[in-house]
């Protein structure tokens, strides 16, 4: 397991690499998100809503209803970019899903309450 000084290296390797207009290379990329991604599992745990960034890595969270079987009810779904953008503050919810860069379905998939992390 990685410590959590190298998954915020890895963070801000990555967050640096798309300030300069430039996509990071795939493993800091990936570790990046799944950082942020396990960050939020701790901060909203459950299982009702399935966050997936794809291709780097995909969580259950926030309390409610337990999604076990088939496509879950509540899913948020977004571009590794965009959620280093939430998960850090740099855009907010609002403005994102208004956007079109997060696509979400469900009553429980707003996780505006949560970010940023």
């Amino acid at each position: 397991m990685s410590s959590p000084h190298s998954k915020s290296a890895a963070v801000t390797a990555a967050l640096s690499a798309l300030d300069e207009g430039r996509t990071p290379e795939r493993p800091v990329y990936r570790e990046a998100v799944r950082s942020l991604l396990a960050v939020l599992a701790e901060r909203a745990p459950g299982r009702s809503v399935e966050v997936r960034v794809p291709p780097y890595g995909a969580i259950q969270c926030v309390p409610g209803p337990r999604h076990t079987r088939g496509n879950p009810p509540n899913v948020v779904e977004m571009a590794p970019s965009t959620w280093l953008e939430l998960a850090t503050g740099r855009v907010a919810w609002a403005e994102a899903v208004t956007d079109g860069r997060v696509q979400m379905s469900g009553n429980r998939a707003d996780l505006s309450a949560y970010l940023p992390l």
